[in-house]
């Protein structure tokens, strides 16, 4: 009898454990959002899922308006934004909102000129006028005179923009509302923004869309992350910065620009114009969007290791892919502050 109560009782251990085991393998996050980060996030994604046992990451690339939305609703787990969550939205959370800054990015505006000339510089007034619809020919004066060494064609000017709710566009036109007063007055920042209604403004959705529509349309113009021209192989601009110098994207100059600014406690700051000889004027974080409680212990530490590896490993490629290195001691805010995921 004894023998066959102990027997019982470890098939139920056995059981048991195979239970918890079986359970272990298989957490899965889900999340979407922001187009801006989405090629490194994948890769991250994908290698974490591959050297954590038992964890999967999904993530889908919609644009920063949509993960919002999805987070609100809550049919992901965390969610992925250029701009940082409103304090409304935030507001409608009951469980409380984590925000990390995770990477950093900048903007650039790749072109498509017949003869692929290389190295087109655009001053401040130029580029923002450009998207304001006031300079709409590419062998413009004021284009021509900061390019003197170029033959640019006298062909109209097709400004490729963002369709859907997108962060990317928000940190665009906070720059380009910081640096021109014209385009602040008329069209403003925001995820979404009224672009002048004419046959030469062309709507894209996503970093990828607008990169595909800059490189099929000769005479095009769009702003896209770093990260996707260098992978499409796109020509893209020199920008004036506020030293009034014309500076190349890379993460020299993305480094210099985060350096400008401090990372406030909530750990959202925000480069509108960012100070330094050096600093690339497009700079951004981007952010992950959690929720600090998540009634779920497994997943939850599931999302901390994910941040964890996001901090460490995930850093380590960032420049390759055309993304900026948290400076160290944003990383050691953010790793902090990861703890509230619960």
């Amino acid at each position: 009898m004894i023998r066959l109560m102990k027997s019982a009782a470890l098939a139920v251990a056995v059981s048991l454990s195979a239970t918890s085991a079986f359970a272990a393998e298989n957490v899965r996050l889900t999340g979407s959002g922001a187009s801006f980060p989405a090629p490194i996030y994948l890769t991250w994604f994908k290698d974490f899922s591959k050297k954590t046992d038992g964890v999967t990451v999904d993530y889908q690339s919609k644009g920063s308006g949509a993960g919002v939305q999805d987070f609100l609703n809550k049919t992901v787990d965390f969610a992925a934004s250029d701009s940082a969550m409103s304090e409304a939205d935030i507001a409608k959370v009951s469980e409380g909102v984590q925000l990390l800054p995770m990477t950093a990015g900048e903007i650039v505006l790749a072109y498509n000129l017949p003869g692929n000339p290389k190295g087109l510089k655009l001053p401040r007034e130029v580029y923002s006028n450009i998207f304001l619809g006031k300079i709409t020919q590419w062998n413009d004066p004021k284009i021509a005179a900061a390019n003197p060494e170029l033959k640019l064609p006298a062909m109209p000017i097709t400004v490729v923009v963002r369709a859907d709710s997108s962060g990317t566009n928000a940190v665009f036109t906070k720059h380009l509302s910081a640096i021109n007063p014209d385009f602040k007055a008329a069209l403003g920042e925001g995820n979404t923004v009224n672009w002048p209604a004419t046959d030469k403004f062309i709507k894209s959705p996503k970093n990828d869309g607008v990169t595909a529509t800059v490189r099929q349309t000769p005479g095009a113009i769009g702003y896209i992350e770093y990260g996707f021209a260098k992978l499409a192989k796109v020509d893209f601009a020199q920008l004036q910065n506020k030293a009034g110098h014309y500076v190349v994207p890379n993460a020299e100059s993305g480094a210099e620009a985060l350096a400008a600014v401090q990372m406030p406690e909530n750990l959202v700051a925000t480069l509108p114009d960012p100070e330094g000889a050096k600093s690339y004027p497009i700079t951004s974080y981007t952010w992950m969007i959690f929720r600090k409680d998540n009634g779920n212990p497994a997943k939850a530490k599931a999302m901390r290791d994910m941040v964890e590896y996001s901090l460490t490993e995930g850093q380590k490629i960032a420049d390759s892919m055309g993304y900026i290195p948290l400076p160290p001691s944003v990383v050691e805010q953010v790793r902090k502050a990861s703890q509230s995921i619960q």
